[in-house]
């Protein structure tokens, strides 16, 4: 079996180019270094360098050999390195998957508070639910419930589906037509729009038309970004209609770059969790967790 040191040691000869430099950047002795190499070119059938008076020299099966295992020994030098630093920091290491706005909006503002090393996965909760199963992830931030075996479901927040448009977009049609309870107007103004979606599956659009218009939506999006930072900036800086999470708008309703257009009969409301494995999390870490997402 090859020993990860003879590797840690070949990178080093080729690094410094001398067995001494070697030894002085691995603290060990030049009999050990020159035994590593020995070791290591017995167990491949390969010299891998050429030794001369003042310089180890790779010799082509060397260089070529430098090129297959340095990126798997920084990356594995990069995690040794991080943990490390975790283990003398005495901070536990924390896994958690999220949305990529709930974690900007929300939660960006509060990690450097919280007493853990965290490691944060963005995308959608399906994917996210499945590496939590594997236990890729131990905290997962998701907007539905699944059906993982021993997952726990913690309600954290509950989220309202808000119609935005441009703040200086001219809704004057539009507001008369609610007003007199003519929603088939409404519904017209709204399909003559342009529209961002986050998904060509219009998931939050149709269930807000479900909620208010009794049928599916006729539109056809002129934008679909999967990103509702980035489709809430294109609205406000240009034009278009998109319906979005009441804490993912807020802060631009207060600056008035957006504007909520309609309150709707009847929001649209989606529950967030926060998901855990009951038999991998530990205690300190679900109350941690637990602290920060549930200051949002």
């Amino acid at each position: 079996m090859v020993n990860l040191e003879w590797y840690r040691t070949f990178k080093a000869i080729y690094h410094t180019g001398t067995l001494t430099g070697a030894a002085q950047e691995l603290l060990i002795s030049q009999p050990n270094v020159s035994q590593h190499l020995s070791a290591l070119e017995a167990h491949i059938g390969k010299q891998l360098f050429e030794r001369k008076p003042r310089r180890m020299v790779p010799t082509d099966y060397g260089k070529l050999f430098y090129t297959q295992i340095i990126e798997a020994m920084d990356k594995l030098e990069s995690v040794e390195a991080e943990f490390r630093y975790i283990r003398s920091s005495n901070l536990p290491l924390t896994c958690i998957g999220a949305p990529k706005e709930f974690f900007y909006t929300l939660l960006s503002p509060e990690i450097s508070k919280a007493p853990a090393n965290f490691v944060f996965e963005f995308g959608l909760t399906k994917n996210l639910m499945e590496k939590l199963g594997k236990g890729k992830l131990y905290f997962v931030i998701a907007t539905h419930c699944t059906d993982e075996k021993d997952v726990v479901y913690e309600p954290i927040r509950e989220e309202n589906f808000v119609l935005v448009a441009n703040y200086d977009l001219d809704t004057r049609d539009f507001d008369q037509y609610i007003a007199n309870g003519e929603l088939d107007k409404a519904e017209k103004w709204l399909c003559e729009q342009d529209w961002y979606a986050y998904s060509s599956d219009l998931a939050i659009i149709r269930r807000f038309w479900l909620e208010n218009f009794k049928k599916r939506p006729a539109i056809k999006p002129r934008f679909i970004i999967p990103d509702f930072n980035s489709i809430l900036k294109g609205i406000s800086k240009g034009k278009g209609l998109a319906i979005a999470s009441d804490y993912l708008v807020k802060e631009l309703l207060e600056k008035k770059e957006l504007k909520e257009i309609w309150k709707s009969h009847k929001p649209a409301t989606n529950t967030i969790y926060l998901c855990y494995d009951k038999n991998r999390a530990t205690t300190d870490q679900i109350e941690m967790v637990r602290k920060l997402v549930q200051k949002q």
